[in-house]
């Protein structure tokens, strides 16, 4: 079997992982949006007794070896343990890329290029001539449109019959050609590294390289309409103006929340129902199987009932939020955002990438950490990290949405939503404000600085496929996160059962845990079985209401509910208020990382010191803003 080792390299959003994800059959996350790769991914796959090794490194515009996926890019094509470099480009915009194909052939000679995205280039009028490129560089040229699977095949086959290397030089000013002269491959590259350190050398190099991207793109594009990208400029003038971008960007979130809240309540009241029927079920069958009732219990009132808990509260809000926000993603909205955002992080003197970190934690805040990457400075790596908890992720999403049904809502069902919605929106702007407001501080404190500069690059709009985003988002967002919830979910379960049925002096551990902290829970305008529940939620911030529930009840076990209503009314039992209420979403919004975000923090830093400074953070302005709210309360 013939093996052949390829380097997948490309722009930031030109199609890459999806080309990754075609031919080796994985489902590595993509984006209509910069940073949605920020580490290699490595796999195999064989065609006709050929085996094809492809490692997809980050996307990058350069390899000039300046941010961290640009390091990790150029540093995987020096070592040069791979047959061939394909780079995909974009055909919307090939003179970018080109910029980035001739670094990559200044590096190796074994270079295939591949021109995807070339269905959009055709909507908008561009022609490229793919033979004369080919021959100007002389290297195999595909065009692809990698979505449909256009191309592919042929991409294949120049890989497999890939024979000779470039013989294609670029060539520099007389200056820095009379230093190259008599040099090879290799030591004219090492020659150029030299000379890049000079700080008029290096300007010339780059000048000189975007000069020949921007000599050869115009030799090989051609463009039919004249007002190729008129629909885009107009959506921009729009979207990203100073007065209108962020109030559009504030409503879009409204209407992803209302609509999420709309239609997640019916699926979440089957998915109890159906749960609830099956229990009955189970604890039959154990019974016939002669389990010990203890053991019975532990299953069926401490595992099952707690992971089905968080399944049926979690699911039905994933579903819903997860592929809005990816339509957003998909179409091209969220750079544009990011861009709004912009001037709002340079003020704090962070960096506007930040804003993409921020937009990942809504799906998960581990998630938001690892993005960070894209970020070049790594003082404002940190503070992309640290403040990216003040967004909620998943988990703590359905949480909020139903103490603000709840506490927060009293009007009938035809506005109920609307006003959660309203709610909700307003308590993420607050994390959002609170973001940039600890940026600030921390840029004047323990991360001083000044933002460094920063490219923000806006896509071209792109209409997605409905259907194939909704399976996407479900396969690849929603069953993976649900299944890393049912892992936690189910050793918590386990826990929790014997907390709540080990008895010490006739009262059980969690009730003896809530004394212990009830005083301070007063404090903060709270109780004491909301601070174990916040604590023993530490693995995922699903568990804290079943913790809470299972806690109140002291019946070992968590109640079932027919509907919020209910729910309110044995939080209404148990002392609380609304004053209870809006600080147990303040402190859902603000309070120490789960141990997935923290671990992830400590990988993504290297440092213990970061890793205690985002737990205590985030906590000490959640304990500050209910005091202070508390405060209010009693004064008004």
């Amino acid at each position: 079997m013939n093996k052949t080792k390829i380097a997948l390299i490309g722009n930031p959003n030109v199609g890459k992982s999806t080309i990754f994800n075609y031919l080796t059959g994985l489902k590595q996350h993509t984006g209509n949006w910069t940073g949605k790769t920020v580490d290699s991914c490595e796999h195999a796959f064989v065609y006709e007794n050929n085996q094809i090794q492809i490692v997809d490194l980050p996307g990058t515009y350069s390899l000039k070896s300046y941010s961290e996926e640009e390091v990790v890019a150029t540093n995987f094509i020096l070592k040069k343990e791979y047959d061939i470099a394909v780079v995909i480009g974009d055909a919307t915009n090939l003179e970018k890329s080109l910029n980035l194909v001739l670094q990559t052939l200044e590096m190796t000679k074994k270079v295939i290029l591949v021109v995807n995205l070339i269905d959009e280039a055709s909507k908008n009028g561009i022609v490229i001539n793919s033979k004369k490129l080919s021959n100007l560089l002389d290297i195999p040229v595909v065009t692809t449109d990698a979505r449909n699977g256009v191309g592919i095949s042929k991409l294949i086959n120049e890989i497999i019959h890939y024979q000779k290397e470039s013989s294609f030089i670029l060539k520099y000013n007389p200056l820095i050609e009379e230093e190259l002269t008599g040099l090879n491959h290799e030591e004219r590259y090492q020659k150029l590294k030299e000379l890049e350190k000079e700080n008029l050398m290096k300007d010339k190099i780059i000048k000189n390289t975007i000069d020949t991207a921007k000599r050869i793109a115009k030799e090989v594009v051609k463009y039919t309409k004249e007002d190729y990208n008129k629909k885009s400029r107009l959506l921009d003038q729009i979207l990203t103006n100073k007065f209108t971008g962020i109030p559009i960007m504030i409503i879009m979130l409204f209407l992803c929340l209302w609509l999420t809240i709309t239609f997640s309540n019916i699926p979440s009241d089957l998915l109890f129902k159906m749960f609830n029927f099956f229990e009955d079920k189970l604890y039959f069958l154990l019974e016939f199987l002669c389990l010990p009732k203890f053991l019975i219990d532990l299953l069926v009132l401490g595992i099952y009932k707690t992971t089905t808990w968080i399944i049926s509260v979690m699911l039905p809000p994933m579903m819903i939020f997860f592929p809005l926000f990816t339509l957003l993603e998909e179409y091209g909205i969220l750079p544009r955002i990011a861009f709004n955002m912009d001037h709002c992080y340079q003020k704090c003197n962070a960096n506007g990438k930040q804003c993409l970190t921020m937009l990942m934690g809504f799906g998960c805040n581990a998630v938001g950490v690892t993005g960070s990457r894209i970020i070049e400075s790594k003082r404002e790596k940190l503070m992309a990290i640290l403040t990216n908890v003040f967004v909620p992720c998943n988990g703590r999403f359905p949480t909020i949405i139903a103490l603000i049904t709840m506490f927060l809502v009293t009007t009938n069902h035809a506005t109920s939503s609307f006003l959660s919605a309203l709610f909700l929106t307003l308590f993420i702007l607050l994390g959002i404000l609170m973001t940039f407001i600890v940026s600030k501080i921390l840029s004047l404190t323990l991360l001083k600085g000044y933002p460094s500069s920063n490219i923000l690059e806006l896509p071209l709009y792109r209409r997605p496929k409905i259907l194939k985003l909704i399976v996407k988002t479900m396969l690849e967002k929603v069953l993976a996160i649900l299944k890393k919830t049912i892992l936690i979910a189910i050793p918590t379960g386990f826990i929790l059962y014997l907390l709540a049925n080990i008895n010490i002096n006739g009262e059980n551990t969690l009730n003896l845990l809530s004394n212990f902290f009830n005083g301070f829970g007063l404090l903060i305008g709270l109780d004491g079985m909301i601070i174990i529940a916040f604590l023993l939620g530490f693995p995922a911030n699903e568990i804290v209401v079943p913790i809470l529930l299972m806690g109140y009840l002291a019946e070992g076990s968590l109640v079932d509910y027919e509907s919020l209503e209910v729910l309110k009314n044995i939080l209404v039992n148990h002392g609380w208020t609304l004053l209870t209420a809006i600080n147990f979403i303040i402190l859902t919004l603000f309070h120490f990382p789960c141990g997935t975000t923290l671990l992830t923090i400590k990988k993504e830093t290297g440092s213990l010191k970061w890793t205690l400074v985002s737990f205590i953070l985030p906590t000490v302005i959640g304990i500050l803003l209910c005091l202070i709210i508390r405060l209010l309360f009693f004064l008004f």
